[in-house]
């Protein structure tokens, strides 16, 4: 070991003994971007697209139905909330206080919409070959003592003749405008039950009804995904054809603006809706049957039995996620929100006025604020949020799909929140520094650690951060941490920002993969980039370009660090039989180094590169590995040619000569006469195999040569010449000249 690194060593050795010594200074981990923060958990935690966390809305579940499905919902001016239903189809009542009952179950596969008049009668829509059924309480009846009699009855108040309907809205006038599939119809049925056809597209589907304050009816289809705007006199316009298939929501704010929701791709010429067989009976499974809008089956050990019909339900079969546009007054359109993931069923305005998104197939909410600035509210305990209902005090009433339940949203803060970080994987065992909290109101923050990836296998307790105390997180060094925020409802509000962890590393020794030496190779240095990579991420080394030069060797290694530090290396040779390791070359920072051969005499030797991470570390903390090559043999001095000897015997020339070399073995030789070509000659015994061989051979009488070569005294004159290789391909030669009459 050079008398330098032994120093080295032993130092780090010695004030090793009392701390570790630890990675290139301190490093922090920083979550604050919704990218970040959207991987870890949240219980009454929203985040923010522009980043930080808040408090969640408060979100309450208030029934349970046995139905999968929840399609629509309504309320009416006290409050109750009509639920429509497939799987089995009904429609339910449920109060304030969450109590639920059914008041209407028909023959149809499912109710896909509900809504309320002004008088309190309920209309509920029916798939398929779609029907509208009045649905009205009788008081009387109901408050008969003892009576078993139902306290709501129905008929059936519009049929339309198409083979489903998607929606009901109801106008100032109380006119009911009903959207229906298979034809793209839509049917004005007025309070005496006339029913003119009120506007037809060309489309194939109207999915979602709502009025501007004009009274103009907005349309949203299925097909080209075409927001129309209708005058009250039938006369339709293309509002917006969005990018997407299928209008899936639609929402009117009090300042014109209209939202829409599109989802599935378009495709030209291609097949109409996809249809969807539900069960003809209620599901025990939380799965959904294969078909329904984004929904399928997932660890059901049963598939529920066919109907009959198949149902075209909204959204089926659409891929890329959703977006969000909205439509100005002027008509303008922007696409103000999208998602790879999620799917936009429904449409809602909250108590401060912001557009609230139910979505699937992870049961989110969002509301959306602005252009790319939403929140991620929460998340339900079910696959789709499907409907919105107004509900007393500013809130809203959420229903979801697989499992169908029922929500509600206040129109306040949860009370308290917590949210737990993703894992973070310092990748080495590190000491845990301050924690740095960028926020404001009552937030508690804690944390925890340990040395594997899963925090429910003996991680350290959660342990409070004391912020006022100057952050310092006490948990023990370890590879892995995670933090804890828990919000409290105060004012002003709270929200987190940011939360930035810092941290040390334990410096860990550099590793060699790899020490290769190629003689007759030379590498050439490469332009140095600046390396932008953060710690842990896998680093880019081109390789360097490697040229063909027998005067050169080439050496190059492979190194990695796992605390990612600078390095500088050193190499290092020694020959055969040598105690003694001699710099060859220090200081170099590329992981290649090309020399003159010529430099090392002829012999074996092996070359040790040492790496140290002193650049990234105080004196007396740096670490070092070293390691050595295979052996390489190094011969640039050519074989030595004694005794050539050449004379003509009859019709042959014979020639002798030996040949040796100081390192290596005789590879061949060769001879040519009077400048022919060149032939292989063997050795005395046939095999090259020695430093020394003698060659003693006769070759064909050479024609006579032309009078040009004929000298003075009238002798001939033959030109012998023989050259000899070693094993590396060193090259000597020599010639003879034969004279005779």
């Amino acid at each position: 070991m050079p008398s330098r690194l032994r120093q080295l060593f032993f130092l780090s050795l010695i004030l090793g003994a009392t701390h570790f010594a630890f990675g290139e200074g301190t490093r922090t981990w920083e979550q604050s971007r919704f990218e970040e923060l959207v991987k870890g958990t949240t219980n009454g935690i929203a985040i923010r697209s522009l980043g930080g966390l808040e408090l969640a809305p408060a979100f309450k579940q208030i029934s349970t139905s046995p139905s999968t499905y929840i399609w629509s919902i309504a309320a009416d001016v006290n409050g109750n909330l009509f639920v429509a239903t497939g799987s089995p189809a009904r429609v339910y009542r449920i109060t304030p206080e969450g109590k639920s009952e059914v008041i209407f179950e028909p023959q149809e596969l499912q109710v896909q919409s509900v809504t309320v008049d002004k008088s309190g009668a309920v209309y509920a829509a029916t798939n398929p070959d779609g029907k509208i059924y009045r649905i009205e309480r009788h008081l009387a009846e109901a408050e008969k003592p003892g009576t078993s009699e139902s306290k709501w009855s129905s008929s059936v108040f519009f049929e339309p003749g198409t083979k489903y309907i998607w929606d009901l809205a109801f106008d100032k006038l109380g006119n009911l405008f009903v959207a229906t599939g298979d034809q793209g119809k839509i049917f004005k049925v007025t309070p005496r039950r006339e029913h003119p056809l009120f506007f037809k597209s060309d489309e194939v589907h109207i999915r979602k009804l709502a009025f501007d304050g004009n009274g103009n009816l907005i349309a949203g289809s299925d097909g080209s995904g075409l927001v129309y705007r209708i005058s009250p006199d039938g006369q339709g316009f293309v509002l917006y054809s969005a990018p997407k298939k299928e209008i899936t929501a639609l929402a009117i704010d009090k300042a014109g603006n209209i939202y829409a929701a599109g989802a599935g791709e378009k495709r030209g010429g291609g097949p109409g809706p996809i249809l969807v067989t539900p069960p003809a009976t209620p599901a025990p499974s939380t799965a959904a049957p294969s078909g329904q809008p984004g929904l399928t089956i997932s660890g059901a050990s049963t598939t529920p039995p066919p109907a009959p019909a198949s149902i075209p339900s909204p959204g089926v079969g659409a891929t890329g996620g959703s977006e969000i546009y909205r439509i100005a007054p002027d008509g303008s359109p922007t696409r103000i929100w999208t998602s790879r993931e999620d799917l936009v069923y429904a449409f809602a305005f909250d108590a401060r006025g912001r557009l609230i998104a139910g979505t699937g197939n992870r049961g989110h909410l969002f509301a959306i604020n602005n252009e790319d600035d939403y929140t991620d509210l929460l998340k339900a305990s079910a696959s789709q949020i499907t409907a919105f209902a107004s509900a007393p005090g500013g809130a809203l009433y959420v229903s979801t799909s697989n499992l169908g339940k029922v929500f509600l949203l206040g129109g306040t803060s949860q009370p308290e929140g917590s949210y737990d970080s993703d894992v973070f994987d310092a990748r080495i065992f590190s000491r845990w520094g301050r924690a740095e909290l960028r926020g404001s109101g009552m937030i508690d923050l804690f944390a925890r650690s340990g040395n594997v990836d899963n925090p429910d296998r003996n991680w350290s307790p959660w342990t409070k951060v004391e912020m006022q105390k100057g952050g310092e997180i006490s948990v023990p060094a370890a590879r892995f941490i995670q933090w804890k925020a828990v919000l409290h409802a105060s004012e002003p509000p709270p929200h987190v920002d940011s939360v930035i962890v810092n941290y040390l590393p334990k410096n860990v020794a550099p590793d060699f993969d790899d020490v290769s030496v190629q003689v007759g190779v030379k590498y050439q240095a490469l332009p140095h980039v600046s390396d932008s990579s953060l710690p842990g991420q896998p680093h880019f080394e081109a390789p360097p370009p490697m040229l063909r030069d027998r005067d050169s060797i080439g050496v190059k290694w492979t190194v990695h660090d796992d605390n990612d530090d600078q390095m500088v290396y050193s190499l290092y040779y020694r020959g055969d039989g040598d105690s003694r390791w001699l710099l060859l070359k220090d200081q170099l920072t590329d992981k290649f180094y090309s020399f003159d051969a010529s430099l090392l005499p002829d012999g074996g030797y092996t070359v040790k590169a040492v790496a140290s991470d002193a650049p990234s570390h105080s004196p007396g903390q740096a670490l070092y590995a070293e390691k050595e090559s295979s052996r390489f043999e190094v011969d640039t001095t050519p074989p030595l040619i004694q005794g050539l000897n050449a004379a003509i015997a009859g019709d042959k020339v014979h020639v002798t000569f030996s040949a040796s070399d100081g390192f290596s073995s005789i590879k061949r030789a060769e001879y040519s006469i009077d400048a022919g070509d060149w032939q292989f000659v063997e050795p005395v015994g046939q095999l090259s195999d020695s430093k020394t061989e003698s060659y003693d051979f006769q070759a064909s009488d050479p024609p006579t040569p032309p009078a040009a070569v004929i000298n003075p005294a009238g002798q001939k004159e033959h030109v012998v010449v023989v050259r000899v290789y070693d094993r590396y391909d060193n090259m000597s030669s020599a010639k003879f000249v034969i004279r005779s009459k």
